[in-house]
């Protein structure tokens, strides 16, 4: 029985010793120089206990099996799916359309059109005053913002004019020759394309009346005309962002990451869509300032990941360190087989990290709150926007802080297996981000924004 024991604690010292050798080198590499510390304090603190039990293991014969029955009895409650508390799914059934009209960028673009902005705030005159103190704001790339740099600021000009530019590539003539194709062959290719051009996941889905725009408005051409929502399927298209550039956030390395990815997302949804019709399907595609379809909603449905507290779309693995892009077809494609639930919604519960990070208070730390006749989680878009134009940056610090923003390591494997399991593992999962990645994190604040 001793030897048993004794092979045990070798073991579990070899394995522990091995588990924080490796945080500790990935926190190095990852460049979280807290982290890489504790984890080896850890290690020396977890080498000399299991040590001095291997050493006084005849002293310490009970020590060492409460240690080892208590361990044991933490493994199989780890390994335990159980959330008493998880929230009911959400009912879109009801679900009111939003309007482009009322998005932030689409509000901010109207101070170049008076009388289209007179009409807007004819029909929607609680939002004229906060309008019209944004628009005093310095306009993206301007040096009067914070972060403001003479020679980086033109980089994401250029990218957002090449996609403004590219919008026409989004739709284009279909082929005549209608093409009897296998859906499911099909997906797969879709599928395998994407990631081939940067994607890191794709989803499928039906789509419904509550994925898509009521009215367009992000520009002035067609400001207030109806969406197209005669489509059929839904292709959703992630790709990741860099973590080690969300890290830097609210800086203007944020909206030059952000820049970058839209383009990326841009060149894949506009091959996609075109490679569709090639087989005499419509197709569309819809990426940055360029929208008919709700990107976060599908992403969602589609069980590619859940939407979280800052009321973006949480991907399985990168959580909101993404950027998407869709493609709409008439071509009816099966679905994307339901996934395993991830539980991110239950995390954002007890978490918050984002809500006390905001630097403009947009983030809610109350329950997830019903708009549009639907539970969904929402920000409020006129401060965060508000302190965007102010620094120069789209923020990004709620990404940059969020849990789920690590990079795909085996580390990070290892508690994207162990956070799903129930509650009470996300709670240590959470003390442990806190411990090892801080709490807070300094920005700058605005103490004078009538907004904030």
């Amino acid at each position: 029985m001793k030897n048993i024991i004794l092979i045990i604690d070798w073991i579990i010292l070899t394995g522990s010793c091995a588990f924080f050798l490796i945080l500790g080198l990935s926190s190095i590499r990852e460049k979280e120089i807290r982290a890489a510390v504790l984890a080896f304090i850890f290690l020396g603190a977890n080498a000399l206990l299991w040590s001095v039990i291997i050493i006084f293991a005849d002293k310490l014969q009970y020590i060492n099996i409460v240690l080892l029955g208590s361990g044991a009895v933490f493994f199989i409650i780890s390994m335990v799916r159980f959330f008493p508390d998880r929230s009911p799914a959400r009912d879109t059934s009801k679900g009111v359309q939003y309007d482009e009209r009322d998005n932030m960028f689409a509000r901010n673009n109207l101070q170049h059109y008076p009388e289209l902005m007179k009409k807007y705030h004819e029909m929607r005159p609680e939002n004229r005053s906060t309008d019209l103190q944004i628009h005093k704001k310095p306009e993206f790339g301007e040096k009067e913002q914070f972060y403001h740099d003479p020679y980086t600021a033109p980089w994401f000009l250029s990218a957002f004019e090449y996609l403004e530019r590219s919008i026409p590539l989004s739709e284009g003539e279909t082929s005549q020759k209608h093409e009897n194709i296998d859906p499911e062959k099909f997906k797969s290719v879709i599928a395998g394309a994407a990631e081939f051009y940067g994607a890191c996941d794709v989803g499928f889905i039906p789509l419904a009346r509550h994925h898509y725009y009521s009215h367009r408005g992000r520009h002035a051409s067609n400001f207030g005309t109806p969406t197209d929502q005669t489509w059929k399927t839904a292709i959703v298209i992630v790709i990741p962002m860099r973590v080690g550039m969300l890290k830097t956030a609210p800086a203007s390395s944020v909206i030059q990451e952000s820049a970058q990815k839209y383009v990326e997302a841009a060149k894949i949804s506009n091959i996609m869509a075109g490679y569709i019709r090639r087989f005499g399907y419509r197709a569309r595609a819809h990426n940055d300032a360029n929208y008919d379809v709700l990107c976060v909603p599908l992403a969602v449905e589609s069980g590619l990941g859940e939407l979280g507290r800052m009321g973006l779309f949480m991907h399985k693995i990168y959580g909101p360190c993404v950027r998407l892009a869709v493609v709409t077809t008439d071509l009816e494609l099966p679905p994307s087989p339901p996934s395993d639930t991830f539980h991110m919604s239950e995390f954002c519960k007890i978490c918050k990290k984002c809500a006390d990070n905001c630097p403009s208070g947009s983030i809610s730390h109350g329950d997830e709150p019903y708009s549009r006749n639907m539970r969904h989680w929402s920000i409020s878009q006129e401060k965060c926007f508000s302190y965007w134009k102010t620094i120069g940056s789209d923020c990004g610090l709620c990404i940059g802080v969020c849990p789920y923003t690590k990079p795909d390591t085996l580390i990070h494997k290892l508690v994207r297996f162990y956070i799903p399991r129930n509650a009470l593992n996300q709670k240590i999962a959470l003390f442990m981000d806190d411990l090892l990645y801080g709490r807070y994190k300094c920005f700058l604040q605005l103490k004078n924004d009538p907004l904030l």
